[in-house]
């Protein structure tokens, strides 16, 4: 693994979208400690802290600290993945969104152009939220200094802030997916999750030099990352392989077919988009309750809806399994898969082409796609036992990890991609230099 990341300076079209991924994320970063004008950021960081890991601790994780900073990608990402989320159902239940989704290349750019216009007024409802609920406080803890302003300037001044950063950021995504590595969002969400760790490290270790966690809940701590870590690495690398055999055919005075080949079907196909999705959905409704601070709806809602409550994790849970299920439908259709194996002569041994393999297909991923779910929901409720019974950080395990080793090997599989396609494609080089001096030795011979 690690002579072929070593390959990567030897490949000048690979190196250079390295180079173009980390300057991306290098200039996320730095707009990251840019702050919103009128906000004082001292004051904010005590406000996020204080929340207990709550609500704000989960924005704060996926925005890599930009909102205890309360800069100007605050809101992050998260606008633009609940937009797709709300497209993507779309797509399912409104016919003419399918429709379109099918017409190919124009439509989906027509999809997210329209994805985009739902980002700018999801950014906009969010950001408005923001505002009051920074009045609120200030008003709640005039001592803070948390606001320098109020009113509708502050207001305006705070949302068009936020909704230019979500934007940015939007923009970087996709350009690094575009021109860069791996996919954009991705590795966005991850870079804001790692510029975490070193201070979730230290938070710990000063806990255990003081006594709040005892050195055997450390090693505790230890040995439950690494064998989760470990659990993620063998899932994500986890396949189901049907055997396929092609049936023998002869064209002219010879045959073809009858090879056995492998259709190899991942346990869990949706990736992290579920734990990201759920994520995202169960940030908007608290949301929308910061609008109604006295309504008893709206307090029931930002009571539930408290990472760790057994109600919040339930709601989690049913919501990653259902994202996986509905995500791994939406990517893979088994009576495509059923089709194009009977247009190219192959069948599964024991099973009639056509709808009897649609239906084993069917039947095998949503097996797959169950135990897929069943481990993600384990590894993204994992941390909220572990801050119930040890009280560490939120960083380990969990969430997180997941998608910060999950996103780490799509993008070292990319990488090799690239690598394995230079080296095709070296050796091709090779060969046609070869059959070209041979040419040319047997005319001189001749």
């Amino acid at each position: 693994m690690v002579s072929k990341l070593g390959n990567i300076f030897e490949m000048p079209e690979l190196r250079k979208r390295v180079f173009f991924t980390l300057v991306l994320m290098a200039i996320y970063r730095v707009g990251v400690f840019i702050p919103v004008p009128g906000v004082n950021r001292t004051a904010m960081s005590q406000v996020v802290g204080g929340s207990g890991g709550g609500i704000l601790g989960l924005v704060n994780l996926f925005t890599g600290g930009a909102l205890s900073l309360m800069s100007i990608f605050a809101l992050g990402i998260m606008p633009y993945i609940s937009a797709s989320i709300i497209f993507q159902l779309m797509t399912v239940m409104v016919p003419a969104i399918e429709r379109l989704q099918k017409e190919g290349e124009a439509g989906r750019k027509k999809i997210n152009q329209w994805t985009r216009y739902a980002t700018v007024v999801l950014s906009v409802i969010q950001g408005t939220g923001i505002s009051f609920y920074l009045e609120n406080m200030d008003s709640t803890n005039p001592e803070m200094g948390l606001l320098v302003g109020n009113g509708w300037p502050f207001r305006l001044m705070t949302v068009l802030t936020l909704v230019t950063g979500t934007l940015f950021v939007m923009w970087l995504g996709e350009q690094i997916t575009e021109g860069g590595i791996g996919n954009g969002i991705s590795l966005i969400i991850t870079a804001g999750i790692i510029a975490g760790f070193p201070r979730a490290t230290i938070n710990t270790l000063q806990l255990v030099q003081s006594g709040s966690i005892t050195t055997f809940s450390l090693a505790i701590l230890i040995l439950v990352v690494l064998v989760v870590t470990g659990v993620i690495v063998f899932m994500e690398s986890a396949q189901r392989r049907i055997p396929l055999q092609y049936a023998r055919r002869m064209v002219g005075r010879r045959i073809y077919g009858g090879q056995t080949h492998d259709l190899p079907l991942k346990v869990n196909m949706a990736g992290v988009i579920p734990p990201i999705f759920a994520s995202s959905l169960l940030i908007f409704p608290t949301t929308l309750a910061g609008y109604f601070e006295t309504n008893p709806i709206a307090i029931a809602i930002k009571s539930a809806l408290v990472p760790g409550d057994w109600r919040y994790n339930l709601v989690y849970i049913v919501l990653i399994i259902f994202f996986c299920f509905f995500y791994t439908a939406v990517q893979v259709n088994p009576v495509d898969m059923a089709d194009n194996l009977k247009k190219s002569d192959a069948f599964i041994p024991g099973i009639r082409p056509g709808r009897k393999t649609a239906e084993y297909l069917d039947e095998v991923m949503s097996r797959l796609t169950f135990a897929g779910a069943v481990y993600i929901s384990a590894v993204c409720v994992l941390p909220y036992f572990l801050q119930d019974y040890l009280g560490i950080s939120f960083y380990f395990g969990g969430t997180s990890l997941l998608i910060v080793v999950s996103v780490g090997l799509d993008t070292v599989g990319q990488i090799e991609n690239h690598l394995i396609t230079r080296q095709y494609d070296d050796f091709g080089a090779k060969a046609g230099v070869v059959s070209s001096s041979t040419r040319i030795k047997g005319r001189d011979e001749t």
